[in-house]
């Protein structure tokens, strides 16, 4: 007898408590039998002898570490040897077994009786039961001692393998506890503990990284905790960890790929190109037909191979895969690529294209693996759908001047992917040259749609429509069946020229192409599309004044952005962007802020035109807003340093005019603000915001009456969207309260008030001035229908130069001392009265005094009071 066999193995001094794991082992030890099972190094026999250490069973369990070799009789006899040392009392009449062929049924009756005795149940741990390969009746008797023990005995089996016991019977009968493979991962809680005590500091991305690679593989993680050891960066460690470099590499050859027979050993190689493989691909690969037995085989004894759910296909560890390719590449040079190009003929044979794709262009055949796109009409999937990464990533090695049509198209589709414009236009013109009256359908089919969305990406309304239409005339080319199982097609074409229309002003076309666009997706593929058109129907609802609706499509956007967790890269920012617009025009400028630097972060350093002329003017907005008009101007400026291909559309100079105008007045300079509406060519007639725009400058300049005729101008209602009706209407009271016509200006903010309710547009009365407060504390009726607005309505005001009936701006807040001086002043004490009160020198008051002024922007005492009582700060 070996005497280390019978003790517990010394638990990891680095170890992770999992007590949900403990607490399962105790419960289990309850009934008769307990099944650990896992595959190497998942920390089964560590679970068993720390649960063995830690006095957690009802005695102290024996112990029997099984070892290969083992036959029938001399493991019986190791049992009993077990037993005893674990105290159990057996009657002598037991006996021991004689012949190490196995035992007679009368000793298993005599044990069984015997253990039925004792006064308390014996549990007995099998550690690795499956390593002596035990026989049908070896199993076939342990099964009869542990029934017929009447609860004397209960067993803890640990072992990779299911072991031959009728586990389905004690299953039904509820008398099995299994802590399997899925139980045995470690979670992210646990990596995280094991890296503790192994003092790593690792960021909680890397943690996720860690786990992801290894799935939970306990081996896997101990590992690579002890490689982190001796990195000097752990976290770049994680990051370009490869698995056929390190000690995990050698554990899982020797441990897992030698233990297999040379036949399961060449189809494990062989296998290994694929992410999954099916029995049938195996053949294929091995040129056998033993593979549904050999996989079936693995998959049993947890050799780092499992079915996928149900199906007929299995899959690799992916640290085992890994592994294994450096092998097959050590071991058999020049194989792989040969490999993955059967792989890729058998997948595309049974109708799995994307596997197909990714097979031929993992080997190399460029013109297999863009032709089962192309030729398929699956191009669309280069940018929608969950491959759609993949994919691009597939093809990034691809040579540009790789021959042929399809290869051509696919670069295309890949730059174009990447907004990278002038080499899509490239090898747009490579593939032309291929192209010709023989070409398939769905080739040419390809390139009209490719066209369509090159102008968009170029904001050519011109191209795309041409590219859309031509896209048409070719729906009818290829097979029915082909267009109903690619509905990713047409959704991109419809998206793709509704944002067109929309970049060129054109915001009625460009609604109703969208939603045309947003009713042809739904399908699965077409999640990209439905993201892009919402986003934009967001941003076309925006600029027509329909915040609520702009809102709503924006969330739907994001919600769907969010849902099928689509990439940043694949996002265009217009979601956020429209939100930040919304929010600006609410006066919520904290949410406009981080909306838009969410917007930008998803745009990237390549925006779209329309996304970055909306971000500028609502960038610039917000500075207005809060009275920084250096700030306002910058913001416009940078559009021209952002890489947008800004196109100068009538709509796009229009909106950049008015926003430089808003911030010219925000600086007081009404002269520059004139003078940038008008220097702008309006095409024959001046679009609605630009003329309020111009009557608000006007005003700013002290021309009430020539503000008042610009307004006059006005087309009617269905001809300006609600936030400049409202805007009209505001500075038509505003000019009436100035004339010292409070009725006319009380019935005009009311139309402005009723106008700008349903969208909520208080940014315009915020910035408006003291006179709407006045006018609203005089009326408490009107004050009462619109108690959306902010309790206190003058917030901010923009500047003025020529006492226009504008206040300027507060610089800053007031300190609680220079409130308390002002007070006084208000009170009509001199300044050495001033200072009695407040216990102040009289030079400190002057000092207060003088900081008062600059920041209320007067230049007088009498001034600064009244400027105070009109803000509300007194």
């Amino acid at each position: 007898m070996l005497t280390a066999r019978f003790a517990v193995p010394a638990v990891p001094r680095l170890l992770v408590h999992r007590p949900e794991l403990l607490k399962r082992m105790t419960a289990g030890v309850q009934g008769p039998l307990t099944l650990v099972n896992g595959p190497a190094g998942s920390g089964k026999t560590v679970l068993a002898a720390h649960w063995a250490a830690g006095a957690l069973a009802p005695r102290p369990p024996a112990w029997l570490t099984v070892e290969p070799g083992d036959a029938p009789g001399a493991l019986w006899a190791y049992v009993l040897e077990a037993l005893r040392r674990g105290g159990v009392a057996l009657p002598a009449g037991v006996g021991r077994p004689t012949r190490a062929e196995g035992v007679t049924r009368s000793f298993l009756v005599r044990l069984a009786d015997g253990l039925a005795a004792s006064a308390q149940p014996a549990v007995l741990v099998l550690d690795q039961f499956d390593t002596a390969r035990p026989t049908a009746a070896m199993t076939e008797g342990l099964d009869f001692v542990l029934r017929h023990a009447s609860g004397g005995l209960r067993i803890v089996l640990t072992g990779r393998t299911d072991s031959l016991l009728p586990l389905h019977r004690y299953r039904a009968a509820g008398e099995i506890t299994e802590i399997r493979q899925a139980d045995l991962r470690f979670t992210h809680e646990d990596a995280e503990a094991l890296l503790a005590e192994h003092r790593l500091q690792v960021s909680q991305e890397g943690i996720r990284l860690l786990v992801e690679r290894t799935e939970g593989w306990a081996a896997g993680v101990r590992l690579c905790a002890l490689a982190m050891q001796h990195s000097a960066d752990p976290e770049t460690f994680l990051r370009q960890f490869a698995a056929d470099r390190t000690i995990i590499a050698d554990y899982l050859l020797k441990e897992v790929l030698d233990a297999q027979p040379p036949p399961t050993q060449d189809l494990l190689l062989r296998v290994c190109v694929t992410d999954r493989v099916h029995p049938d691909l195996a053949d294929e690969l091995t040129g056998r037909d033993d593979a549904a037995r050999t996989l079936a085989g693995l998959a049993r004894d947890n050799a780092f191979l499992e079915r996928i759910d149900a199906s007929a296909w299995y899959r690799l560890h992916p640290l085992f895969a890994e592994v294994l390719r450096a092998h097959l590449r050590q071991r058999c040079p020049g194989l792989e690529p040969r490999l993955h190009g059967r792989a890729a003929r058998w997948l595309a044979r049974t109708g799995r294209l994307t596997e197909a794709v990714l097979q031929g262009a993992a080997a190399g055949d460029w013109a297999f693996a863009a032709g089962q796109l192309v030729d398929n009409l699956a191009i669309g999937r280069l940018f929608t759908g969950l491959e759609a990464d993949r994919l691009g990533r597939a093809f990034a090695g691809m040579p540009a001047d790789q021959p042929g049509a399809a290869p051509a198209l696919v670069g295309a589709a890949c730059r174009l992917a990447e907004r990278d414009l002038p080499e899509c236009e490239a090898g747009l013109r490579r593939a032309d040259t291929h192209l010709g009256p023989d070409s398939g359908s769905a080739a040419r089919l390809g390139r009209a749609f490719l066209g369509v969305l090159v102008g968009r990406l170029a904001d050519d309304l011109t191209a795309t429509e041409r590219a859309a239409a031509g896209f048409g005339r070719r729906l009818s080319e290829p097979a029915p069946h082909l267009l109903a199982e690619r509905p990713e097609i047409r959704a991109l074409v419809q998206a793709a020229l509704g944002a067109a229309e929309l970049g060129a002003g054109h915001l009625d076309r460009a609604a109703s192409t969208l939603a045309s666009a947003v009713e042809a997706c739904g399908e699965p593929g077409t999640e990209y599309p439905l993201c892009d058109a919402l986003g934009s129907l967001a941003l076309t609802e925006l600029m027509r004044g329909r915040l609520r609706q702009a809102a709503a499509r924006a969330r739907a956007s994001l919600a769907v952005a969010e849902q099928y967790a689509l990439p940043t890269g694949r996002r265009t920012g217009a979601g956020h962007l429209a939100l930040a617009g919304v929010a600006v025009e609410q006066d919520d400028l904290a949410a406009a802020r981080c909306h838009l630097d969410l917007a930008t972060s998803e745009a990237g350093t390549r925006p779209e035109p329309v996304a970055a002329v909306a971000a500028a003017v609502i960038r610039s907005g917000i500075a207005a807003a809060e009275g920084d008009g250096e700030a306002a101007l910058a913001a416009l400026r940078a559009l021209w340093t952002t890489g947008a291909r800004v196109r100068p559309h009538a709509w796009a100079v229009a909106e950049l005019a008015v926003a430089e105008s808003a911030a010219h007045l925000v600086r007081g300079d009404a002269a520059a603000a004139l003078r940038v509406l008008d220097e702008v060519d309006t095409g024959g007639g001046e679009r609605p915001a630009h003329l309020v725009a111009r009557a608000r400058a006007l005003l700013a300049a002290g021309r009430g009456e020539d503000a008042a005729r610009a307004l006059v101008g006005l087309p009617d209602d269905d001809g300006a969207t609600t936030p400049v009706r409202a805007g009209a209407r505001l500075l038509q009271a505003q000019i009436a309260a100035a004339d010292g016509d409070p009725e006319e200006a009380r019935r005009r903010l009311g139309e402005a008030l009723g106008l700008a309710r349903p969208e909520e547009l208080r940014r315009m009365f915020t910035e408006s001035g003291p006179w709407v407060r006045r006018i609203l504390s005089r009326d408490p009726q009107l004050a009462r229908l619109h108690g959306w607005l902010p309790s206190r309505t003058p917030v901010r005001t923009p500047a003025s130069t020529t006492g226009g009936g504008q206040q300027p701006p507060v610089v800053e807040p007031l300190s609680e001392r220079e409130t308390e001086v002002l007070r006084k002043a208000a009170e009509m004490l001199s300044t050495e009265e001033i200072a009695a009160e407040l216990f102040l020198s009289p030079n400190t008051v002057k000092t207060h005094l003088k900081s008062i002024y600059r920041k209320l922007s007067v230049t007088r005492r009498s001034d600064a009071v009244h400027r105070a009582q009109d803000l509300g700060m007194l």
